[in-house]
């Protein structure tokens, strides 16, 4: 009798995980294929000018330029229009090559637009007001330069790039505005360009990437930033992350290759179309 009993018990037990197996598999199955389930919604393609929620009549005005709104497209154009040539330097400021770039800028008398990493700029605000002091522009690239914000809740790019672009006007001082916002890589999203947008910061792309973060001498950048600018107006360089030797080098070199080439330089558009 008690063997029987035991029996039964097993039985039902058997089905009961049956049925557990089965709605496991079932919800699992629905996990994969329904399209409502988003799992990485963050993760949007890098440098793309797809339209994002929050821009257009929403959008503030561009800083100093009363009536003109920030659109969330990536920017690649410059202001000056024609053949114009538009410096960026990235990731300072940096106690050593900030001033030597600033320098050679000095030289050519070019005006570049200077993303900044906010912890950086809160530890050298004097640089941050030489930049400014020099009519150069500002751009926010974020509290710790991370390269997959993309992969990233929107919270946490929320405060990867306001959170930046405070310490970077709270250095400058005097009123100064950052007026762009660059993602470390490219990693944008359309939630973070429409949320720069929407602080009146315009999303800036670059098309020649100069490559001397890489360090490969001098000559080699000058060859890159030569060879690839069929590509488009804006130029990336980078005043930050180690030994800027070779890019004081070559910067010099590519600007006075763009002044015997009779080219301009200006600033990136902020509130005019995307390119």
């Amino acid at each position: 009798m008690a063997r029987t009993h035991m029996q039964g018990i097993r039985a039902r037990m058997a089905v009961v995980g049956a049925a557990v197996a089965v709605a496991a598999t079932v919800w699992g199955v629905t996990a994969i294929v329904d399209p409502g389930r988003d799992t990485n919604h963050e993760n949007v393609s890098r440098q793309t000018d797809d339209p994002a929620p929050g821009g257009g009549a929403t959008d503030p005005q561009a800083p100093g330029n009363p009536g003109r709104q920030v659109p969330d497209g990536i920017a690649h154009a410059s202001e000056s229009g024609g053949d114009a040539v538009n410096i960026t330097i990235d990731d300072g400021p940096d106690p050593k090559w900030t001033p030597k770039v600033l320098e050679v800028l000095a030289k050519y008398d070019v005006k570049a637009t200077f993303c900044m990493i906010g912890p950086q700029a809160e530890a050298h605000p004097d640089l941050v007001k030489k930049v400014v002091a020099g009519g150069h522009r500002l751009c926010d690239h974020t509290m710790d330069h991370d390269t997959a914000m993309d992969k990233k809740p929107l919270d946490y790019q929320r405060r990867q790039i306001l959170d930046a672009k405070k310490l970077i006007e709270d250095a400058a001082g005097g009123g100064a505005k950052v007026e762009y916002y660059r993602a470390p890589g490219g990693a944008f999203t359309p939630e973070s360009r429409a949320l720069a947008a929407a602080n009146g910061m315009r999303p800036l792309g670059w098309n020649i990437d100069s490559k001397d973060f890489e360090k490969p001498g001098a000559a080699t950048i000058v060859n890159t930033v030569k060879g690839e600018m069929k590509n488009g107006p804006t130029v990336l360089f980078h005043d930050g992350g180690g030994n800027r030797t070779q890019t004081v080098e070559a910067l010099d070199q590519v600007l006075a290759w763009l002044k015997e080439q009779g080219r301009p330089t200006g600033f990136p558009v902020v509130t005019g179309p995307s390119s």
